[in-house]
């Protein structure tokens, strides 16, 4: 695919240009209506077709619950293995358009590891992620723009309520990891500088912390595209920190590869061979953590 259309795509999923100056600009870079029809349906794929683990797998139980938030009940995502006893337990945190299902697929693939699997909806405050409708769509449009009203420094308090709800939960042996994506991926760091609490942290390319570090307690993970520069930048800063703070991490860029390369709904970036990669370092890290 060409990269201006696949910049100007993932430019439309991470600002809020919307929907409609995104299809114009694409129909200009496509050369016709035609030829951008085509483009979308590539970019787009099928969210149903990329799901890994199937939300009626007998092997799991998933439901929707709430939590205690700091700003009020928090819904969210839950699935473990069924008919398990406790288990380590691992927050999933979406990206800027809310809890869509390739993440509550990521939380069932966990469930299918051996974890409990929580995947808090950060849109709670605003009503939550819409029901109906696409992430990439009007809905995702105007659920990016909800997530971006919501002060960070809530999004924070109530993930570390959710560290906090898994902590004391009966299903859970009191371990608790977190693993995020782009925005959740920032996320996930934040909330390893944020509580004490956390045993584990994961980010595929998420933004790094910029200060916070003598407060670090969690090991941390990272995963990112060669070809992300707005990201990469961010590592030799980062490092520095956390080896003068005597943190632990493991970090891997991946080539050939750009940003949400683990997106499976995303033919233009997706990448199987890293996507699969990265996912086996995490279980190997979390069983390493979380045990």
């Amino acid at each position: 695919m060409d990269r201006e259309i696949s910049d100007l795509y993932d430019e439309y999923l991470h600002t809020t240009m919307g929907r409609r100056i995104f299809l114009q600009r694409l129909t200009v870079l496509a050369g016709g209506t035609t030829a951008a029809a085509a483009a979308l349906t590539m970019l787009e794929g099928n969210t149903a077709q990329a799901a890994q683990v199937p939300e009626d797998d007998p092997t799991i139980d998933a439901e929707v619950i709430t939590y205690p938030g700091a700003t009020g009940e928090i819904k969210a995502y839950k699935v473990r293995p069924a008919g398990a006893g406790q288990l380590p337990a691992v927050i999933v945190i979406h990206a800027n358009r809310g809890l869509w299902p390739h993440f509550k697929d990521v939380a069932r693939k966990l469930a299918l590891g051996g974890y409990l699997a929580l995947a808090p909806d950060m849109l709670s405050p605003a009503g939550g992620t819409p029901e109906q409708g696409e992430s990439r769509g009007p809905e995702g449009d105007a659920a990016l723009e909800a997530l971006s009203k919501i002060p960070s420094a809530d999004v924070e308090s109530n993930l570390v309520a959710a560290v906090n709800f898994l902590k004391s939960h009966p299903e859970s042996t009191g371990k608790v990891g977190a693993i995020g994506f782009c925005w959740g991926g920032g996320h996930a760091l934040s909330l390893a500088v944020n509580t004490p609490d956390l045993d584990a942290a994961v980010a595929y390319y998420g933004s790094q912390p910029q200060d916070g570090f003598a407060k670090i307690e969690a090991p941390m993970l990272l995963h990112y595209a060669a070809d992300d520069p707005r990201l990469v930048k961010g590592i030799p800063p980062f490092v520095e920190q956390m080896e003068a703070h005597d943190k632990a991490y493991e970090l891997y860029i991946y080539p050939g590869t750009r940003h949400a390369f683990n997106q499976d709904n995303r033919p233009d970036r997706y990448n199987a061979e890293a996507a699969n990669l990265a996912w086996s370092r995490t279980l190997d890290f979390f069983a390493g953590h979380l045990a």
